[in-house]
């Protein structure tokens, strides 16, 4: 569980990721992997025509079609070979002495299940390459993705930046402790002050979990800032990250069931849908 591992393909996120994986290498001072996955239902491996060979006639056709899908194939896994040598060549630029390339064909979220005891931090576009343009949208397997890997995971959008400040959506959760572990030991964030910021009523038990977060940072060497804001999650946590410019935010992923999330709706996935900086998501 050493490497940091970015998914690589044909969407305009392509070089954010690049930009955010190697910045996360530099930071853990770990070796980065660049992942292209093809995709084996929109490319197959061999066509499967077997069920109507029988037609005699066609089987002419049938052969043609099925050529045609082996260069079709062999056309994608070239052009993904392409899109990891432009990569490597991104990530070289920006400090990362021997990132490794990897390609695989198959599905992308159990190529990550597969690859997951390798993987210390995982950066993915916000968007697929079959996303379009709008930017509320997600990948298609973005959702799969998170609640798939046990790791955690860096979403960026379109562009990435190098964050000057990081927020931590803190809600006194199991998931958000850990997290504030997981920061307090991890050289990610280091030198880069961070906001603890609760979105809730001002009780004293809340403001204990508060500062007792905000003591095992400090006591690690960040420098802390904490407040407990009033109002919805989504609009507030963006308020604040717009108030004092930050640029990266930190939060826990899906702590409810698929079911609960069709009943009610998914604060993490609506905070995916609007995010405008990349998106540190634990699990």
């Amino acid at each position: 569980m050493n490497n940091v591992m970015a998914c690589i393909d044909g969407s305009p996120q392509a070089s954010a990721v690049c930009d955010c994986a190697a910045w996360a290498s530099r930071q853990l001072d770990a070796p980065l992997t660049l992942l292209h996955v093809l995709d084996q239902q929109q490319y197959p491996a061999t066509g499967n025509l077997s069920g109507i060979i029988g037609l005699g006639s066609r089987e002419y056709l049938l052969e043609e079609l099925a050529a045609l899908d082996e260069k079709r194939s062999k056309l994608a896994l070239e052009e993904g070979r392409m899109m990891l040598d432009a990569a490597k060549h991104r990530v070289v630029g920006a400090g990362v002495a021997q990132p490794e390339v990897r390609q695989r064909h198959g599905d992308l979220v159990e190529s990550l299940r597969d690859l997951e005891s390798d993987i210390r931090l995982l950066v993915i576009g916000k968007q697929g390459e079959d996303s379009g343009t709008d930017l509320q949208l997600i990948g298609s397997q973005l959702e799969s993705v998170i609640r798939t890997l046990h790791r955690p995971i860096l979403v960026t959008p379109a562009s990435f930046s190098v964050p000057t400040s990081v927020m931590l959506a803190f809600d006194g959760s199991a998931t958000t402790r850990k997290g504030v572990e997981m920061l307090a030991s991890s050289p990610l964030f280091k030198g880069i002050p961070i906001h603890l910021v609760m979105v809730g009523e001002d009780t004293g038990d809340s403001r204990t979990l508060l500062e007792s977060a905000r003591d095992a940072l400090v006591a690690a060497g960040f420098e802390v800032h904490i407040a407990i804001r009033a109002g919805e999650v989504e609009p507030t946590l963006h308020a604040y990250q717009a108030e004092h410019n930050i640029g990266l935010l930190v939060m826990g992923a899906y702590g409810h069931s698929r079911i609960r999330q069709f009943l009610v709706g998914s604060t993490t996935t609506s905070m995916i849908r609007s995010a405008t900086t990349p998106l540190l998501l634990l699990r």
